[in-house]
């Protein structure tokens, strides 16, 4: 029942809030949720539970560790959200929880699910529960971006739908039609059964579709936009939970094509995906003059180097999973800054917030940090997984992979470090009133993520280090 129980309390959360007519009450709803579902999933590591059902949900540790990611950086916002709805009026009104509980509900099943189909659905139902969490009617831009969400990510979702129903074909084709149709287990362990062109075919469309919501380049359109005109709340949860589930999604492929003997063909889209991901936001976060689309296109660098990651397999997949929970932690901080920056300041554009070391000093120092995290730099957590993904590279003999990444990110460093020490230092614009003092609920969520991203990067606990070991040798990786 522990996993039932997973998908259970977010999404009766929901329900409850959204009949709740208290605002008050449905923070509350949200917190206590948050709160149950972090216990529930660390009581699911320590229990290990067998699959739940036919088989459709299971417990891993790679879904695990996706799971883990979402359910903490749900806390963060749940509780920032707290102090944020105090400043400025949350949208998707009396929705607002039901929305983001339902999100939770549905990236559970698509950490836990074992069956492609069951995964497409809940990929799409992300996508509903976080559009009206985008939207504002009294913004031409905000309608612009939720637009853009809902037309990209859906045709992206619509194109993994093909996907998956070549990779049912290929079961049938190749003669593995005797397994359960689209189930993880039974795909892997019928792998070399599997019809070869239908499979690659398969993953053709999978990486295009699901990597349309991951954000890769060119498919990527959506997220700045998305990102720069949602609250920052919600910022936090698309770039540090959502994208990581798209991931996941196409991890799920990788693992089947591995298992099929078709792991050269699958290597090479994902390392040429990644590279122009991470080009395309070298190029973009050039003079990027509004501060959270330039953390919108840090997230497509990130996802770029996790596709690079899992592409090169070896030593290089474990530093990809390694790097998305350090990552993700860096983004969401970085994107809750963000958000105590747009109310102090009342701006979105770079050059016109100066002196925040004077103004926020709190906030201030986070952002300094999270741009030092998120940029790679030791002792970070950042720096440990890209150093382990790069000696991995190394190791593969991608040694131009390793330089092109290595260019592209000092390039990328350059453009976020002068706008991040731009807006801290210098003193405050003329005019410019003082800001109050910074509430808790507002500083406290992003620190404990720094304390995570810096803890990443001087102690991995055994527990995750055999986690991380165990689900990079699930898709065809090694431990370092």
């Amino acid at each position: 029942m522990l996993l039932p129980a997973l998908v259970l309390v977010p999404l009766l959360g929901a329900l409850a809030a959204y009949l709740d007519r208290s605002t008050a009450r449905r923070s509350l709803w949200i917190v206590v949720c948050a709160v149950l579902h972090f216990g529930l999933v660390a009581l699911a590591w320590c229990l290990r539970p067998a699959p739940a059902g036919p088989g459709w949900l299971a417990f891993d540790p790679l879904g695990g560790l996706v799971l883990t990611l979402t359910s903490v950086v749900f806390l963060a916002v749940a509780l920032y959200s707290v102090g944020y709805q105090r400043h400025e009026r949350l949208r998707g009104g009396r929705a607002y929880a039901s929305c983001l509980l339902a999100f939770l509900a549905a990236a559970t099943v698509i950490t836990l699910t074992r069956h492609f189909g069951l995964l497409w659905v809940a990929m799409e139902a992300t996508t509903l529960a976080t559009a009206p969490l985008i939207y504002d009617p009294a913004d031409r831009r905000s309608l612009e971006a939720v637009w853009k969400y809902l037309v990209v990510c859906s045709v992206g979702i619509a194109v993994a739908l093909l996907g998956i129903f070549f990779l049912a074909t290929a079961q049938i084709a190749g003669g593995a039609a005797t397994g359960r149709p689209l189930l993880l287990e039974d795909l892997l362990a019928a792998g070399p059964l599997l019809h070869p062109a239908w499979l690659r075919g398969s993953f053709v469309f999978v990486l295009i579709g699901f990597g349309t919501k991951m954000g890769l380049a060119p498919m990527h359109t959506w997220l700045p936009d998305a990102h720069g005109e949602a609250p920052s709340p919600i910022s936090a949860l698309l770039s540090g939970a959502l994208l990581n589930l798209a991931f996941l999604a196409i991890l799920r492929e990788l693992a089947v094509l591995r298992a099929a003997g078709q792991g050269d063909f699958a290597g090479p889209l994902l390392v040429g995906f990644g590279l122009f991901s991470v080009a395309v936001a070298a190029a973009f976060l050039f003079g990027q003059g509004n501060y959270k689309r330039m953390l919108a296109y840090s997230s497509v660098e990130h996802m770029g180097i996790l596709a690079v990651g899992a592409g090169l397999a070896g030593v290089a997949t474990y530093g990809a999973l390694l790097h998305v929970l350090s990552a993700s932690l860096a983004k969401a901080l970085l994107f809750l800054v963000a958000g105590n920056v747009w109310q102090a300041t009342g701006t979105k554009r770079t050059r016109e917030v100066t002196g925040l070391a004077r103004r926020l000093p709190v906030s201030a120092a986070l952002l300094v940090a999270g741009f030092l995290a998120i940029s790679g730099s030791p002792p970070f957590g950042p720096f440990l997984s890209e150093f382990t993904l790069l000696t991995g590279a190394v190791r593969s003999g991608a040694t131009g992979t390793v330089v092109a990444l290595l260019t592209l990110q000092a390039l990328i460093f350059i453009s976020m470090g002068s706008a991040v020490l731009g807006m801290v230092l210098g003193r405050p614009a003329a005019g410019t009133t003082p800001a109050p003092r910074e509430s808790l609920w507002l500083v406290a969520p992003p620190a404990a993520l720094l304390a995570l991203v810096l803890l990443l990067g001087v102690w991995l606990p055994e527990g995750l280090r055999q986690a991380l070991a165990a689900a990079a040798v699930g898709i065809g990786g090694t431990a370092p």
